[in-house]
Order: structure tokens, then C-alpha cells, then sequence
């Protein structure tokens, strides 16, 4: 194989070598990929009819919902398949598509988490200017530079990941086309190119990082202040969702990109990569719904109309 041009597919790792655990892998992912379905569709179709709940806080929510759903439908399907048709082969062309919306939509979700720690902010620390400063235009606003600072990174990603010349063959040690692995079969000296890659990735997300961490340090502070018990609850539970929505983000994706060499295996690869590509679109609209009450509430009567409505 002399350069990228000539590479028509790449193998991805298997789960298993076995045809019955490879059905088991397919009915075990079959189940995670509904349950985040069945989740973030109820969290979406519960904001989108209940008029109570169209604020900035929810808007961004839905958003983030639908940001799960598309992350977890990049990997999920195409492991699914392969385990069913017993087959590791994914195109180049599927490849290049999947590092593009996988990277899109990761990065989108995490300036969208951004934005609703600045919702949180301005609603627990000024909460007299919150119809101003997130007036339905500047919510839209900046849920549209969340999308297009996504696509723009996710294009400087694939365009420069897919340069390169591959020469080592087309094996890739993950289940799904994730820019390292691509990079390691590069036949020139790829490693100027990934650390470019991970100092711009790091750019980008740092800023985000030190605007939550101050954001909820004033959060907390004013929340502290806050006289009653009741408040000081009312306010802490619009805001421990987010938190640990945020916090099981980045400690999975810091722990699977920034990890040592030295501790990489295989396997340990494989499930790091299992823990950050699908755990958090699964359990975040778990997180939401067990701790916000309006959602709760609406949630149920969504169900109602459902199942029950004659």
C-alpha cells in the first residue's frame, strides 16, 4: 500500500472472535444504542410540545439531546453491522464520514455545554438581565457558532488526517476511524501533525474549560448566599445536572486522549473508547431527568399521550 489513494477500506477492532459473543456484542450495543435513543427522544419531544418549557435553559438542552443522538449514531450502527455480518471492513469513504461527525458533533456538545453554564450563570448570578442577555436571537446565536465551530474544527481534523500518505496497512486498533489510530499508519513522521492537532484541540477546548470552571466558582458563591435552605436547593439542582453532564465529558475524553503511552493496550483502548464515545449519550438524559422535576413531570405526560391517548 503506497499512499492513501490506494486504500479503499480500513479493519477495525473486533469486540470478538467468536460468532456467539459477537452476537451478544450485537444485542448488548442494540440495547445502549435504544436506551440513549428512547432518552434523548423523550427529552426532545418533551421540550418541542410542552410550551412551559421553551426557555434558554431547555432550548439548550434539546440541543444538546440531539447532539447525543447524533454522536452515538456515528459509532453504534456500523459496530452493530459489523458484528452481525461478522465482518471488521469499513470503507474509506464511511471512514473519513465518521471521523468528520464524530469529531463535529463532540465538539459541538462541548461548546453547547459551555453555553448552558453561561445560561446557569447569568440566571443564578443576574438573574435580573436573563430575558435580556438570553433573549430567544442570542440563544439561537450562540447555539449556531456551537454547530459552526464544530463543523469548522471537524473539517481542519478530517482534512488534515486524511492528507496524509498511508503506507503500514489498514488495520486500526479501535471499533471506530478515531484520528490517532489513523495517524499511526502514516508513512511520514505524522507525530509534528498529531501534536498540532491536539495543541489546537486543547486551544480551543482550554478556553471553554476556564469559563465553566470560573462560571460555576461565581455560581456557587452566589448560591451559598442565598438565604434559605429551599433556594439554595431549587438553584443547586438546575445546576448538578450540567456539572456532571460536563464532568463525565471531559473525564472520559481527557483520560482517553491525554492518557501515557506506557498505560495504552488494545483493550484498554477499546474500553476507554467505549466509556467516552457512548457512555455520556446514553446516561446524560438519565442525569437530566432524575433531577429536574419540570422535565420529569412533562416527560410523564408525554408518555401518557403516547400509550395511553385514544
Amino acid at each position: 500500500m503506497s499512499n492513501s489513494s490506494s486504500t479503499t477500506e480500513f479493519l477495525l477492532l473486533a469486540f470478538a472472535d467468536t460468532r456467539e459473543l459477537q452476537l451478544l456484542h450485537f444485542w448488548l450495543f442494540l440495547g445502549i444504542y435504544l436506551a440513549a435513543l428512547l432518552g434523548n427522544s423523550l427529552i426532545i419531544t418533551a421540550i418541542a410540545c410542552d410550551h412551559h418549557l421553551h426557555t434558554p435553559m431547555y432550548f439548550f438542552l434539546l440541543n444538546l439531546s440531539v447532539l447525543d443522538l447524533g454522536c452515538i449514531s456515528t459509532t453504534i450502527p456500523k459496530i452493530m453491522a459489523s458484528s452481525l455480518r461478522d465482518t471488521r471492513a469499513i470503507s474509506y469513504m464511511g471512514c473519513v464520514a465518521q471521523v468528520f461527525l464524530f469529531v463535529f458533533l463532540s465538539a459541538a456538545e462541548f461548546y453547547v455545554l459551555t453555553v448552558m453554564a453561561y445560561d446557569r450563570y447569568i440566571a443564578i448570578c443576574r438573574p435580573l438581565h436573563y430575558g435580556t442577555l438570553l433573549g430567544s436571537r442570542a440563544c439561537v446565536h450562540m447555539v449556531a457558532a456551537a454547530w459552526g465551530s464544530g463543523i469548522l474544527i471537524a473539517v481542519l481534523y478530517a482534512a488534515n488526517t486524511f492528507s496524509l500518505p498511508l503506507c503500514k496497512d489498514n488495520v486500526l486498533d479501535q471499533f471506530f476511524c478515531e484520528v490517532p489510530q489513523i495517524l499511526k499508519l502514516s508513512c511520514s513522521d505524522s507525530y509534528l501533525r498529531e501534536a498540532g492537532l491536539v495543541v489546537f484541540s486543547v486551544f480551543a477546548g482550554f478556553g471553554c474549560f476556564v469559563f465553566i470552571v470560573v462560571s460555576y466558582v461565581q455560581i456557587f458563591r452566589a448560591v451559598l448566599r442565598i438565604p434559605s435552605e429551599q433556594g439554595r436547593h431549587k438553584a443547586f439542582s438546575t445546576c448538578l445536572p450540567h456539572l456532571a453532564v460536563v464532568s463525565l465529558f471531559l473525564s472520559t475524553a481527557v483520560f482517553a486522549y491525554l492518557k501515557r503511552p506506557s498505560i495504552s493496550s488494545p483493550s484498554l483502548n477499546l474500553g476507554v473508547s467505549f466509556l467516552y464515545s457512548m457512555v455520556p449519550p446514553g446516561v446524560n438524559p438519565l442525569i437530566y431527568s432524575m433531577r429536574n422535576q419540570e422535565l420529569k413531570d412533562t416527560r410523564r405526560r408525554v408518555y401518557k399521550s403516547i400509550f395511553f391517548h385514544h
